[in-house]
């Protein structure tokens, strides 16, 4: 079976269902502005983006604002102890209402005053009460579904979506056989980087270690990714890259605690990379949101016992921002984003199907086919 490309040009060579004989997508899919606005909608307004740590909303009044793609989004807590989102838009004549976090008693409009109360009804309106057949109740923010899950909140703006928890119930089981106390965590820090590449090379660069041995020699010797001890699989909308073995002697950072012994590893589509490294309990996750076709926005967000940065955390913390980051990752992303303009290059081939599992870009194939078929693409024969 073939998926039929939009836009199909001539030298285009299939993309199909086997990763064994699949090419890759062709290298405009990576920089084309009309891919990146078929993206925004049949992507990110469809699926379950991270938004940030329950723990940040732990008060009512705690809110929070994040873009989805290019959605502004409003996450509080209400004196009802529900955690609520909101668009982030005034219903009078469209003023964003908040901006970053904070904690507020009521959501007032900076333009006219419009006030809203935590749960998004309008609480008040100036100079409305000789507005004719004026109503209320038809000013309520609009709503966006929300989720959390092991301890993290999710949004949708696709008021049909089916529960994330439904949609991965394995992965779940999986963040907390390596994090139990998962949603007792607390926010901890943050990274941010603006990497000149397009948002799927930063995720498929996150979707296989065959270039682990190469390019990130120090964390090769930390986690284990032989036979046997790290065996990579996709399971509909996530990815898992998790190893049963660690060492704590190794060049890059101490590792001195006892909650962690393995390395957990996970992608959850369409943008989200969820890690626990091998110490002190912690988690952390990895957003990766699209700016333009080709630079995009990654922020790394920390997860502790008590949101606090131990020693040891802060060199794992100094380790992926320093080696795996600035020095590795997204040098690496940023030439191939360069490449794939290149009149020299198309499409290339996944490796699959070897006898070292290890080096498989099986997880970066089912990526692609999920940007596939969430826009869309026909599929037949061929």
């Amino acid at each position: 079976m073939n998926v039929h490309l939009i836009e199909k040009k001539d030298q285009d060579k299939p993309f199909r269902e086997d990763a064994s004989v699949s090419y890759t997508l062709p290298a405009r899919y990576f920089y084309d502005s009309a891919v990146f606005e078929q993206e925004k909608a049949a992507i990110f307004y469809k699926s379950w983006v991270y938004v940030c740590h329950k723990s940040r909303v732990r008060n009512p009044g705690d809110y929070v604002t994040e873009l989805v793609h290019d959605q502004n989004v409003i996450i509080i807590k209400g004196q009802d102890e529900r955690v609520r989102a909101f668009h982030n838009v005034c219903q009078h004549r469209g003023h964003e209402l908040l901006r970053g976090c904070g904690k507020t008693q009521m959501i007032v409009c900076p333009y006219h005053a419009w006030t809203y109360n935590l749960d998004g009804t309008l609480r008040a309106a100036r100079e409305t009460g000789s507005i004719k057949d004026f109503d209320k109740s038809q000013f309520t923010l609009k709503e966006v579904a929300i989720e959390e899950f092991c301890g993290m909140l999710f949004v949708n703006l696709d008021g049909k979506a089916v529960p994330l928890r439904e949609q991965a119930p394995e992965l779940e089981k999986e963040i907390r056989s390596y994090v139990p106390h998962a949603d007792d965590l607390v926010y901890a820090t943050s990274q941010e980087y603006e990497p000149q590449a397009n948002w799927k090379i930063l995720v498929e660069n996150f979707q296989e270690c065959y270039h682990c041995a190469v390019a990130h020699k120090d964390f090769s010797v930390l986690v284990d990714f032989g036979d046997g001890a790290y065996n990579p699989y996709s399971n509909g909308i996530f990815t898992s890259h998790c190893s049963t073995r660690t060492t704590r002697d190794s060049a890059a950072y101490k590792v001195s605690g006892n909650d962690i012994d393995g390395y957990g590893g996970w992608f959850l589509w369409p943008n989200l990379t969820i890690w626990v490294y091998p110490g002190d309990e912690q988690l952390s996750v990895m957003r990766v949101d699209p700016l333009t076709p080709t630079t995009s926005y990654e922020r790394h967000d920390w997860f502790t016992k008590d949101g606090t940065v131990s020693e040891e955390l802060s060199g794992t913390i100094k380790f992926q921002r320093d080696t795996l980051q600035f020095a590795e990752d997204i040098p690496i992303c940023e030439s191939v984003q360069k490449g794939l303009k290149s009149m020299g290059y198309n499409q290339g081939r996944f490796v699959v199907g070897g006898d070292r599992v290890q080096v498989t870009e099986a997880p970066v194939h089912h990526f692609q086919k999920l940007v596939v078929n969430a826009l869309g693409l026909k599929i037949g024969v061929e």
